[in-house]
Order: structure tokens, then C-alpha cells, then sequence
């Protein structure tokens, strides 16, 4: 539905300038027929977010999107929060309704979504995740909230990512290990799917990956690394290289755009229209 008010929408962080969000929803802004909807990165240092948020309601902003490192500070500023996001403990999206400001996390929604997009039902599955920063978080929920069979966290540390085992026990079958034990090694046998929540590989350490040996991986497992810069991470390369299927974060970063864009405005965006701005910013 077209329209002709003006409604402001904003992302908040410390650094935005590297944000692809601006251009991706003021380009579905303007294909969906809200030429006077505007979207503007504001950076925000720690310590003043409740000035922000406060900010927002003053100046009548529809609502926003959240990045590092606010995504769970910024809670306790909040109106309300919506259930996956509390359990989530971050939210990446405000909506702004009269004055009452609502968090939400889209990060589970883009995830789940993503994997539908490749016929990966995840009910009863073994699952791995490399790392335990917020991004795993959000997709350990999703995993449990699709009833996964038993999820496994690798990492570094496994002493300090056990508030992950702690917090989400009570959801499903799930292990902390050290990334480099025997203990991994055995389980990675039997994944049916591995995701790689670090930022290892990521523009510009390109020649970085998570330190697993992916022959250990059964026939078909799904290689998921959430980086989409490059789009080919050295962990997919080697994935690939060895026959495996594999999914990068684009569809991730892309699907949790589209659930904002719907709590902000009720409709679905173009996604392609979206796809094309960010692949675009991504070669630029």
C-alpha cells in the first residue's frame, strides 16, 4: 500500500557507518510506494542509550534497528520485549508504537528461514555450533524452538561459553566442548548440520577459519558459515571442496531485513529489490 506520510526509521550502534541496512530498507522503502520513509544511521556511544531511546520517541521514530555493541544493553530501556528476544537476551529491531517502544530480536526468524530456503528441517537433527557470542545465541533459540536433537557448542573457551549450556538447557539437548578435544572430533561425525557463528574468515581476514577438520563431517551434512562477506569464506571453500552442501549469511542478513521491514510496516519488501543493494554494496 502506497503512501505519502513521512515516517523515520534509524539504526542504532557504535560504529553504523558500516551498516548495510540503510540502503537495503530505504530501497524497499521506495519500490513498496513510501517515497517519505527515510532511514538514518545514528551512532550512539555507550552510555547514552536511554537518551536514545528517549530520542526516539521524542522525534516520532517509527522505529529501528539495533547493532553492535547495544543489542542487549539497550534492553532495560525498553517498553517491552518480545518473547524470543528476551530469551534470546538481544534485540536487533524496535518498533515504536504511540510513545510505548517494543525490541524484538529478527536474527531467529532470518536464521530459520534461511534454512527452509534449503530444505534443511532441523527437527531432531544433531547440530553444531562454532562459537558462543550473540549471534550464536540467537541461533541456539532457533534451533530449540525447532526442536533440534542435540546441539553441541564448539569453541575456544569452553569455561567462559558455558552461560550458553546455562541459560538454554531447559529448551533442548545441548553440550559445550572444546573445539579442539577428542570429544568434538567424535561428535562432528555425526552432525547433520554445522554452523560457524565466529567471525573468522570474515572481509578482511580472509584467510582465516575456525580450526575443524571438515572430513570429519558425515556424506551431506550442511556446511552454514553466517559470514556473507566474502561470500565464499575460506571454512565454505574447504567445505566445498570436499562435496559438501553449504549456505553463507547473505540469506541470514537478508530474511532478518525482511522481518523488520514487516514489524515496521505491516507488508512484506521486496527482496529481491534488497538482495540486489546489498550484493551491490558488497562489490563496491
Amino acid at each position: 500500500m502506497a503512501s505519502e506520510e513521512i515516517k523515520n526509521f534509524a539504526i542504532l550502534g557504535y560504529p553504523v557507518g558500516h551498516s548495510l541496512s540503510p540502503k537495503m530498507h530505504e530501497a524497499a522503502f521506495k519500490v513498496s510506494g513510501f517515497p517519505n520513509y527515510n532511514y538514518i544511521p545514528i551512532p550512539v556511544q555507550t552510555g547514552r542509550l536511554m537518551l536514545a531511546v528517549d530520542g526516539l520517541k521524542g522525534l516520532g521514530f517509527r522505529g529501528a534497528n539495533v547493532t553492535i555493541p547495544h543489542k542487549s544493553a539497550i534492553m532495560k530501556f525498553l517498553d517491552a520485549v518480545d518473547s524470543d528476544a528476551m530469551i534470546i537476551g538481544a534485540v536487533n529491531t524496535l518498533v515504536n508504537d504511540g510513545g510505548m517502544i517494543t525490541g524484538y530480536n529478527t536474527d531467529v526468524t532470518g536464521f530459520l528461514k534461511s534454512l527452509v530456503n534449503v530444505n534443511f528441517m532441523p527437527e531432531d537433527c544433531n547440530a553444531v555450533i562454532l562459537g558462543a557470542g550473540g549471534a550464536a545465541r540467537a541461533i541456539l533459540w532457533g534451533l530449540c524452538k525447532r526442536r533440534a536433537g542435540y546441539i553441541t557448542i564448539g569453541v575456544r573457551n569452553p569455561k567462559k561459553a558455558r552461560v550458553l549450556e546455562d541459560d538454554f538447557c531447559v529448551y533442548g539437548s545441548i553440550e559445550v566442548m572444546d573445539w579442539n578435544s577428542d570429544a568434538f572430533k567424535e561428535t562432528l561425525q555425526t552432525a547433520d548440520i554445522l554452523i560457524n557463528t565466529t567471525p573468522l574468515g570474515m572481509y578482511p581476514a580472509v584467510d582465516e577459519m575456525p580450526p575443524v577438520d571438515l572430513k570429519l563431517l558425515p556424506p551431506g551434512a550442511l556446511v552454514y558459515d553466517i559470514v556473507y562477506n566474502p561470500a565464499q569464506t575460506k571454512f565454505l571453500q574447504t567445505a566445498q571442496s570436499l562435496g559438501y552442501p553449504t549456505l553463507n549469511g547473505l540469506d541470514m542478513l537478508l530474511l532478518q531485513g525482511e522481518e523488520s521491514y514487516r514489524l515496521f510496516t505491516g507488508e512484506l519488501p521486496d527482496l529481491d529489490v534488497m538482495k540486489k543493494v546489498v550484493e551491490t554494496e558488497l562489490l563496491s
